[in-house]
């Protein structure tokens, strides 16, 4: 085989085209795909996907991706996947009004601040910056008060990493965060001497149960116990969800999913 020829059909294979495209889905027109996942394909050029008008759903995971500009004209898109690339910049997605969900775990993001472009999205619920499942991350992950960082920057997310940080069950995520910065004061106060041996938080015996305490410790464990059988019964109905959504696929005879 002539290097020549093999050298073009990786190149041809690293860019999304029209080509590609329709044969994926199926889909004459592209402005007529709505869900697409092009995961694991060595992609690195986005080609024509800006031309996918009404695409809502995009997984592009696992590429080689560094530019974005082709999302840009992408208004519908509620979900977006580009974990495990090696993406610096997000700029591009500032005009992606509709998007909810965004997942850039596993990418060369090294700032907060290139989160800024971010800010506009009103409804962007849900990012993840960092999955330690497959052990993704990004080089801003490096800062323990990232997630806090995120959230002053774009109070319209409820979820960072998969943790709800806003709304119901973000309690514990509040209460760590005020422990974090009352440790800050303290420390920058100069009241307590950072070097040295380490020594405990609080005096010996401060955790222990006193008969004073009992109806706080009840009541705090009485919320513990609401929010756990809240978080079953979601559990519950995402199950019932899921079984439902897999009964209509099976239906239709489409098999494939859409992991963001």
């Amino acid at each position: 085989m002539d290097p020549r020829n093999n050298k073009d059909q990786t190149s041809e294979h690293a860019r999304i085209s029209p080509e590609m495209l329709k044969s994926r889905t199926g889909e004459f027109d592209l402005e007529s795909i709505l869900f697409l996942k092009l995961r694991s394909l060595g992609l690195q050029d986005l080609g024509c996907i800006g031309e996918c008008l009404n695409l809502e759903r995009l997984d592009l995971s696992n590429n080689h991706i560094t530019h974005l500009a082709p999302l840009s004209s992408l208004k519908q898109m509620v979900a977006l996947n580009l974990s495990y690339n090696r993406i610096s910049s997000l700029e591009p997605l500032a005009s992606c009004d509709n998007l909810q969900t965004l997942n850039v775990a596993g990418n060369l993001l090294c700032s907060v601040e290139n989160l800024q472009c971010l800010k506009g999205l009103r409804r962007l619920e849900s990012i993840r910056l960092r999955d330690p499942v497959y052990n993704l991350t990004n080089p801003l992950c490096a800062n323990g008060s990232y997630r806090h960082a995120v959230l002053d920057m774009i109070p319209s997310v409820r979820v960072i990493d998969g943790e709800r940080v806003t709304g119901t069950g973000s309690d514990l995520y509040h209460l760590c965060k005020d422990i974090d910065n009352s440790i800050k004061r303290f420390i920058g106060s100069g009241a307590v001497e950072v070097s040295g041996a380490i020594k405990p938080w609080v005096e010996e015996g401060y955790w222990e149960l006193k008969p004073a305490q009992s109806s706080i410790i009840e009541e705090t464990y009485k919320q513990f116990s609401d929010i756990l059988q809240e978080c079953k019964e979601l559990s519950r109905r995402a199950d019932d969800a899921i079984a439902q959504a897999e009964r209509t696929l099976n239906i239709r005879g489409d098999t494939n999913s859409y992991v963001f």
